[in-house]
Formats: structure tokens, sequence, C-alpha cells
């Protein structure tokens, strides 16, 4: 039994929303009821103001979903109880069906198949490309004997892999530093890539790129859509628009789901249309 597992969530207790059913699995996480992420009446408050407030939903596995809202919506606060550096006040978090994030500390959540990108990419500058791969690769203990020794043609293989998707690869060599910004956010997701993550969570991915480096960035998590899922936390609605599809888009106001359904769906409602659409 893995020992991240504790009492199983039932997802017919949960107030969330309709689960939408993918097609992988992690390892070592249930997910036999389609839903690898479930929150169910999470409350986070900080001296009497509720950041979170009775939040309540679920990532279907291989699911992209978008997060939008205004600014204090809940959109972080959602995002560090996930990943454990914000404990809820009341509510659970479960990845999967048998793992309770409230059980574990941030090192375990990533360790259990949880990576976060922040805003600001975070990329060791005075070294190459390929290297931040390298560096960035789960160290089991195998992968960490080879990483300082030699590369074996596995870990290369997966390393080219990455820097095909992340459209790096002739910049293998480059130092991270001298990459544009919307490159080191590329360079950011392979990075997370290479730990080898069921659950990504994307705060702004696109946050000061030039409109080429965004449509390259939707087109890359439209790649890895179905491979991984997904949640993406983003102000630019062109942006949204390109990645949602015939997707979920969650919009959060106050610490709460306010509507949630297709991007169509959301544009259209008046409440999302007062509180952040038409703003």
């Amino acid at each position: 039994m893995s020992r991240f597992t504790s009492t199983p969530f039932d997802p017919d207790r949960s107030s969330g929303g309709t689960v939408s059913y993918g097609r992988i699995s992690a390892p070592g996480v249930d997910t036999t009821h389609g839903a690898i992420l479930y929150l169910d009446g999470i409350t986070v408050s900080f001296d009497g103001f509720k950041a979170l407030n009775n939040l309540s939903l679920d990532i279907g596995v291989g699911e992209l979903r978008c997060i939008i809202g205004p600014n204090g919506a809940g959109k972080t606060t959602m995002m560090d109880v996930i990943t454990g550096k914000t404990r809820p006040t009341s509510g659970t978090a479960f990845f999967g069906q048998n793992i309770d994030l409230a059980l574990l500390n941030e090192a375990q959540i990533a360790d259990a198949g949880i990576g976060r990108k922040f805003q600001r990419p975070t990329v060791f500058e005075a070294h190459s490309v390929f290297d931040n791969l390298m560096l960035a690769m789960k160290a089991n203990k195998g992968v960490r004997r080879t990483l300082f020794a030699r590369l074996g043609t596995e870990h290369i293989d997966r390393i080219a892999q990455t820097l095909q998707t992340i459209r790096l690869t002739h910049e293998a060599a480059r130092p991270a530093g001298r990459l544009s910004h919307g490159q080191k956010q590329w360079l950011e997701i392979g990075m997370l890539l290479m730990q080898e993550p069921q659950l990504l969570l994307l705060d702004e991915p696109v946050a000061g790129m030039t409109d080429a480096e965004t449509a390259r960035t939707g087109e890359l998590l439209n790649e890895l859509r179905g491979k991984h899922s997904m949640v993406v936390v983003e102000h630019d609605m062109d942006f949204v628009t390109q990645i949602a599809g015939t997707g979920k888009v969650t919009v959060l106001h106050e610490g709460g789901v306010l509507a949630e359904g297709s991007m169509r769906h959301v544009q259209s409602d008046a409440r999302v249309i007062e509180v952040y659409l038409g703003r």
C-alpha cells in the first residue's frame, strides 16, 4: 500500500462539478471515478477574512481546466492549498480518491505527482537549457547516481523529447539566462515535466509574453492535454479561449465558484460579466 494512502474519498459526497473522465491514471493514485483532484468545502480564513469560502470542484484525469476570476477571488490560495503551502481551515482536498493532501507536506505532495509553476520563471540561469532539464529530473536513487556520473541513453532520450516538446531543441546548449522571457517559461514547464507530474498547476503562464510566444504556449498546453491533468490560472481571455476548447472554465469570486462551464457559457453569464469580464 502506498505511504500516501488514507481513507478513500467518496466523490458522491462532493458538492463539486461533474467529473469528466480521462484516459490516463497516475501510479499510486486511485482515479477509478475519473477525477484526479477533489476539493470539497474548502475554507481558508486569515484573521476572519475568508480567502476561500466553501470551495468545491473536481478535475478530471487528463483534463485542462482554466480558472479565471478577479484579483482576490482566491485563485492563488486554492493552489496553495493543493500544494500544501496553506492548510485549509475546513474542508477536504484529495489527490485521486486515496491521497489526503492534508496529511502531506509540500515536498511529499510534489513527490506524489503534483507540480506547480509560479508566474515568474525560476530557472538556473548560469546553466544550459539541457542542464536545467537534467537537474530537474526526478531524483530517485537510480537517476541520482546517473546524474552525477554519466547520463544513460534513456535519460538523454527523455531530455531530448522534452526539449522538442517545449520547442527549445536548438537552444539546448544556451545558458538559461540568455533565453527570452517566454522561452524561460517554456523551460520551467519542461523542468516540471522532467519530474513526471500527474497534475500540473500553472499560474499565469503567459504573463509578460509576446503575442507569438503566447500563441506557442497555447499550442504547447494543447499538446499536453490528455497526457497530463492541468489547472491553468490566467487573466488573458484570448489565451483562455485558445486552450479551453470545449472544456470547462471555472470562475472564482470571493473564494467560491461563481460559474462553471464552457468558455461561451461563462462569457454569457451575467454574474461573470458584472464581477469580472465587464471590468
